[in-house]
C-alpha cells in the first residue's frame, strides 16, 4: 500500500483505480510531469481489485432490483478508501468522478491546489453502490454533461488542473492570473509574430506599449466573449460585481 500523505507536506494524489497502469499517463510529461520528477507532487495509485474478498477477485455484482449493467461493491471500494486514509496526519478530500457530480470548477480546483492533496476515487461500470457515497463523505464531481468509460481519464484531467496551480510547477505565477475562470470570464483573444497572417494584422492596440489601453482592451474582449459564448458565466460574472459594489 502507498505511504501516507501525512508524512510528508508535499502535495500527494492519490488515485483508486482498477487500472492503476493509466497514471501518471498525460501527467508524466510537461509541467506535471517535471514537477512529480521534482517531487513538488506525489502520485500514488492502488488497485481496489486487491480488496476484493472472493477468490474470483470481484470488485462489482448485478444491481439490486435488475437492469443492464454492473454496480462496484461498497465492501470493496470501503476497504480500500478506509486503509489509504488510516492513521493519516492530515485527510484529504475523498472525490468520486461522477457524471451526476457538481461540475468542476476553478474555484473548487483552487481549494484543491491549497489543500494537502486529494484521494480520487475511479468508478467503473454503471457506478458504486450508494451506500458508499453515504457513508465515507465523499464528494462527487463532474467533468461536464457527458460519460466516459470510467473516472480515469476525469481524474487525469482535474489533476492537471490542479498541479499547474502549486507553488514552483510554473515558471511566471503571473500568467495563472489571467486564464480563463480566474476572474470569472473567459479569456482574451492571444497573438503573436508574424505581424499580418493570412490578410489579418494583429490589433494595433497591442502594439502600441500603452499597457492602460491594452489592458482594458483584453478586459473589453474577455467580457465580450463571456457574454456570447457563456452566458450562464456572465450572468454569475454581472451579479458578483454588483454585490461588490453595494
Amino acid at each position: 500500500m502507498p505511504e501516507q500523505a501525512g508524512a510528508t507536506n508535499v502535495w500527494t494524489a492519490t488515485v483508486l483505480s482498477l487500472f492503476p497502469g493509466m497514471f501518471p499517463g498525460p501527467l508524466g510529461f510537461s509541467l506535471a510531469g517535471k514537477a512529480l520528477e521534482s517531487a513538488i507532487w506525489r502520485l500514488e495509485t492502488v488497485d481496489f481489485r486487491t480488496f476484493a474478498r472472493d477468490k474470483h477477485r470481484s470488485v462489482d455484482d448485478s444491481p439490486a432490483g435488475g437492469g443492464a449493467g454492473m454496480v462496484l461493491r461498497a465492501d470493496v471500494l470501503a476497504a480500500a478508501i478506509d486503509e489509504v486514509m488510516a492513521g493519516a496526519e492530515v485527510q484529504r478530500p475523498l472525490v468520486y468522478l461522477s457524471p451526476r457530480g457538481a461540475p468542476l470548477h476553478q474555484k473548487r480546483v483552487q481549494a484543491l491546489a491549497e489543500g494537502p492533496g486529494v484521494v480520487l476515487i475511479c468508478g467503473r461500470f454503471e457506478g458504486v453502490d450508494e451506500r458508499l457515497l453515504q457513508t465515507r463523505g465523499i464528494e462527487e464531481i463532474s467533468l461536464g454533461d457527458f460519460v466516459l468509460s470510467g473516472g480515469e481519464p476525469a481524474a487525469i484531467a482535474l489533476l492537471d488542473a490542479v498541479v499547474r496551480l502549486l507553488p514552483g510547477v510554473t515558471g511566471n505565477p503571473g500568467t495563472l492570473t489571467e486564464e480563463s475562470f480566474e476572474a470569472g470570464l473567459l479569456e482574451y483573444p492571444h497573438y503573436t509574430k508574424p505581424g499580418e497572417w493570412d490578410g489579418m494584422p494583429i490589433p494595433p492596440v497591442l502594439l502600441s506599449g500603452n499597457h492602460a489601453q491594452i489592458s482594458a482592451w483584453r478586459k473589453a474582449r474577455s467580457e465580450e466573449i463571456t457574454r456570447l459564448r457563456r452566458p450562464d458565466l456572465w450572468r454569475r460574472y454581472v451579479a458578483e460585481n454588483e454585490e461588490h459594489e453595494k
